[in-house]
């Protein structure tokens, strides 16, 4: 775990408290309850995984463009996801499909013991460890590859995220699901998207709807 000097920095960091805590009120008021996500969102610096021409823009609670054709996610999404993932209780091993700037990545490593995560874009997955170096954030370990494959060599897993839309339900992800384990993705196609919950019950699975989300599409295969 990084140690809050070591992500409250100067510059930008510093100036933007502020508007951090505008976004934290807006994520409380949309529905964001847990008070450890609220906390971990409110003190990692988003700023910092965005390109610098936009980084004026990191606390709103919208998606920005990080190149290849791939965006780091709105505040709201990445909060409302890792609460989703902690609403059964602490999680020791969580997997993340799509590494991107390795922001959700950040707020998933302050709230789990160990984060594996999986990027088929080498450059993005590149960039994301170092920002990771420079917050001090130890705990993950990253794959270049197909995120439709998951990690299977590592599972299971107690908890899955997946940051990016795939057009059904990974069956290799599923598979790769500890029992009891959960499993946060969104499922659809160009304008109609679902996020889903789906957990690993004794008898099969359990799927939830919970809503209309918009994210670019899970792509196969590694791309350097």
């Amino acid at each position: 775990m990084a140690r809050e000097n070591d992500l409250l920095r100067g510059g930008i960091g510093m100036t933007s408290q502020r508007t951090r805590e505008r976004l934290i009120q807006r994520l409380y008021d949309e529905g964001v309850s847990n008070p450890q996500v609220l906390e971990v969102i409110r003190r990692t610096p988003r700023h910092l995984f965005v390109d610098e021409a936009l980084a004026h823009r990191a606390y709103e609670d919208t998606a920005l463009p990080i190149g290849h054709n791939q965006t780091i996610s709105q505040p709201y999404m990445v909060a409302r996801m890792s609460e989703l993932l902690l609403e059964a209780g602490p999680l020791d091993k969580v997997m993340e499909i799509g590494t991107g700037s390795g922001y959700q990545t950040a707020v998933l490593s302050q709230l789990v013991e160990r984060v594996f995560s999986v990027e088929r874009i080498k450059v993005l997955q590149d960039r994301a460890k170092e920002r990771l170096v420079e917050l001090n954030l130890r705990n993950v370990v990253f794959r270049w590859g197909d995120g439709w494959e998951g990690w299977p060599a590592l599972a299971p897993y107690n908890g899955i995220i997946v940051t990016a839309v795939a057009t059904d339900v990974p069956q290799a992800l599923l598979d790769q699901l500890a029992p009891g384990g959960r499993l946060v993705i969104p499922v659809g196609s160009g304008e109609v998207q679902q996020l889903m919950l789906i957990v690993r019950e004794e008898h099969g699975f359990s799927r939830h709807v919970l809503g209309a989300v918009r994210f670019v599409p899970l792509l196969n295969g590694p791309l350097a």
